[in-house]
């Protein structure tokens, strides 16, 4: 056993259920570690009726959170911001453990959730409505937003605590309770999760079902939440395959969605870019959590002018990337999660050999005793075309595809016109999450950012595709799902929204100055 398990309450063998208490009576779930293919310990599974259990348990939670008052609520989720920052680095080694992204990114990851945590408890005070002038006298008419009811948060494994705090902590101070279904391959961070939250919760005298979890299967208790009408919201975060099962289910029954799905993350790199600044936001994009970010750098665009340059200056780059554990220090790249993942990317580079691309570097699988489990690969660059369909698609690994615009000899004026060539190649896939442009010209910056540019829900100027602030509202557009999370408004997602009239006067005046009757 890690000595960071024990401080967080993992055990060899644990219960996958919890709704105030914890239960499970389904299968056993063995936890693998990629690090080197080793088990960690065991989850007992819940079944579908332990799954209704705690669903009316979350919804009981509720009817009582929603009348504790909203700053009171966000306390609450301020003291687990507190508790979460006093465990970061046991928690954080958990993540790198259990889904093999290196130490720093695990604990940025619980970082994240303490940011989270904080803004929550701000936003706490500030669940504005609006008031409106009535056409009729003496009538006031004003909006305002009452808690929703239990939130369903299924979360996937390349982030597995940060992405259910982002849902969780808006919700709480929203008034709604969370039932969260975490990926199978991560779920002791869910568990030590919510052995944090059931402990804050118990302190303040708050039913700990207000964070209730479910670990099982997809095809069966995931299927459960999906049709339950005692969750209104389903917040998802997965591959766009799995989005539009979840958009099918729930929106049959007329529920709400979340939807965080796939990206084909872009960024285009013109003749007037800062090249050191590029190569440093392009290698974190694509390498960083090896390439198993929904926000990872899958493409870049770049102007012909500076495209042998940029494949230079970036295979250099990659060959000096130390590779291996990542729980060690210096490591910059660990793992592929699982070896179903390893064999999906090396049947992605043949794919691409067929359609006529290149690989340029890397991409093999890494073997010896410093590489254990085979869950270990070469970053890979590779020369391809925008409209092969592999390109079209998103492999879940660290491949990066060059992709050229615009000719070599344009004088500076022809090549600003042509940054709209790159613009039209990056939109040219299904996807539209984040999306980056690295130019210190005005002129291509404001057309990136315009109506005609970027289609993605983000779009940066001359920092990367990957590590979203939680201030901003994230999420993306088209197969992407359209949902947000996280900062700005997206609070309202989580609540319902009322319309109110009040006539304090002794007349019945109608809307649009309509008589009925006398």
């Amino acid at each position: 056993m890690y000595d960071f398990l024990k401080t967080l309450g993992v055990d060899q063998n644990n219960l996958g259920g919890f709704c105030g208490e914890w239960l499970a009576s389904g299968p056993k779930l063995d936890v693998i570690t990629p690090i080197d293919g080793s088990k960690i310990g065991t989850v007992t599974q819940v079944t579908e009726a332990d799954c209704d259990q705690i669903v009316a348990r979350s919804h009981q939670a509720f009817l009582e959170w929603r009348m504790i008052p909203a700053p009171k609520r966000g306390e609450l989720v301020r003291q687990l911001g507190v508790r979460l920052r006093e465990v970061k680095k046991e928690l954080g080694a958990l993540v790198t453990l259990e889904m093999g992204k290196i130490r720093p990114e695990g604990e940025g990851e619980v970082q994240e959730m303490i940011d989270i945590c904080d803004f929550a408890c701000g936003l706490s005070r500030q669940l504005y409505g609006l008031t409106m002038h009535s056409e009729r006298p003496r009538h006031r008419m004003y909006e305002q937003w009452h808690p929703l009811g239990v939130v369903g948060v299924i979360s996937a494994f390349n982030f597995p605590v940060a992405v259910w705090n982002w849902n969780s902590a808006l919700a709480a101070v929203c008034g709604d309770s969370t039932l969260w279904k975490p990926a199978s391959k991560t779920p002791l961070t869910a568990i030590a999760t919510i052995k944090i939250a059931a402990q804050v919760c118990k302190e303040n005298g708050v039913d700990p079902a207000i964070f209730s979890l479910v670990i099982g299967k997809g095809s069966t208790v995931g299927e459960r939440l999906l049709g339950d009408k005692r969750i209104p919201l389903v917040s998802a975060t997965g591959s766009c395959q799995m989005g539009y099962r979840v958009g099918e289910v729930v929106g049959k029954r007329l529920g709400r969605t979340i939807l965080e799905l796939g990206g084909n993350n872009a960024i285009i790199v013109t003749p007037h870019a800062n090249l050191d600044l590029a190569i440093r936001a392009i290698l974190f994009g694509a390498v960083g959590t090896a390439g198993q970010r929904c926000t990872s750098t899958r493409r870049i665009i770049v102007h012909n002018s500076v495209r042998d340059e940029l494949v230079k200056r970036l295979v250099k780059g990659y060959q000096t990337v130390p590779i291996g554990n990542p729980l060690k220090e210096g490591t910059l790249m660990g793992p592929l999660v699982t070896l179903d993942a390893v064999e999906d990317m090396q049947k992605a580079l043949v794919r691409l050999k067929q359609e006529g691309g290149e690989v340029l570097y890397g991409g093999e699988r890494l073997s010896g005793p410093e590489y254990p489990g085979g869950h270990y690969v070469k970053p890979c660059i590779a020369a391809a075309k925008n409209e092969f369909k592999i390109v079209q698609e998103e492999t879940f690994a660290p491949i990066l595809y060059i992709i050229s615009y615009g000719s070599k000899g344009a004088t500076p004026a022809a090549a600003v016109d042509q940054v709209d060539e790159a613009i039209k190649l990056h939109n040219a896939v299904p996807q539209g999450l984040s999306s980056a442009v690295f130019t210190t010209h005005l002129l291509e910056a404001e057309r990136f950012l315009a109506h005609s540019g970027s289609d993605c829900g983000i779009a940066n100027v001359n920092i990367g595709t990957s590590g979203a602030e939680i201030g901003g509202a994230f999420g993306g557009e088209k197969e992407t799902g359209g949902g947000r999370e996280s900062g700005s408004d997206s609070w309202k997602a989580y609540m319902r929204r009322q319309t109110n009239t009040l006539n304090w006067s002794t007349e019945l005046p109608l809307a649009q100055g309509i008589k009925f009757g006398d």
